[in-house]
């Protein structure tokens, strides 16, 4: 997996490559990542814990039984394709067989790369828990097209991005991208995007998050995942992170 630092708000535009190719997990050390919601967690009526979601104190959103025997949390950067990949492939069968049953609970948190990265959280976020996932899972399955919108802008235009204040750097992005009309389509008015896009407090929790998962966990790269507050080594995909999950509710 590859290491990434904490991103720089003037980052160059990156390529949509690879996000995690050095195998050398992380040592973790014991965080709190199954600290729990912010908010007292009901079981739902119909006893589909998938659709039971809250913020945490983290800073991310977790999907399922508070009480869950395994908790498990996800970093990950929605300008990652490895992250896609997870979200496509392991994402479903992780709730149907696991979070919809109540075993495992599903905690996302996002692990911010570049300004492109943190203009897409800020959208994903700003309905808060009721359409996290939704739009998580929405972004990444789009993801190719938006980061392909990004990628086109015209060099002048990205150097004048790394000019504008926080506030204003990340509504263009957004523009550039077209996040705001995509995200209009799926509940976010077009005036609550722009409020979100231009939120310091949601940018400076974004970038504590980052700080928090390094040092909490020493995040070798994206997606990684911890399991009741141990980081599991090499699993950056389902087929490698499912045993560990079975592990755990032995």
């Amino acid at each position: 997996m590859k290491r990434i630092s904490i991103l720089l708000i003037g980052a160059a535009a990156l390529s949509l490559a690879g996000c995690n190719d050095d195998k050398a997990g992380g040592n973790a050390a014991t965080g709190s990542a199954q600290s729990g919601p912010v908010e007292k967690v009901a079981r739902p009526a119909d006893g589909d814990w998938s659709q039971a979601v809250a913020a945490t104190h983290e800073g991310g959103f977790v999907m399922g039984n508070p009480d869950a025997k395994v908790k498990l949390v996800e970093f990950g950067s929605m300008t990652c394709p490895h992250c896609r990949d997870f979200d496509e492939n392991g994402v479903p069968k992780l709730i149907d067989t696991y979070v919809k049953t109540g075993q495992v609970s599903f905690e996302f948190r996002n692990y911010v790369r570049d300004p492109y990265d943190i203009a897409a959280a800020l959208i994903a976020r700003c309905n808060g828990a009721k359409s996290f996932f939704p739009l998580t899972r929405g972004l990444y399955k789009d993801q190719e097209d938006w980061f392909m919108k990004l990628q086109k802008m015209p060099a002048d235009q990205q150097q004048a991005l790394q000019t504008l204040p926080p506030e204003k750097q990340f509504a263009a992005i957004a523009d550039a991208a077209g996040f705001p009309a995509w995200a209009a389509m799926r509940g976010v008015p077009s005036a609550k995007s722009s409020q979100c896009l231009a939120d310091q407090n949601a940018i400076n929790k974004l970038v504590q998050m980052n700080s928090d998962a390094t040092q909490q966990y020493n995040v070798p790269g994206t997606p990684a995942f911890v399991i009741n507050g141990e980081l599991v080594p090499d699993a950056a995909a389902w087929n490698t992170l499912k045993p560990a999950i079975d592990k755990a509710l032995q």
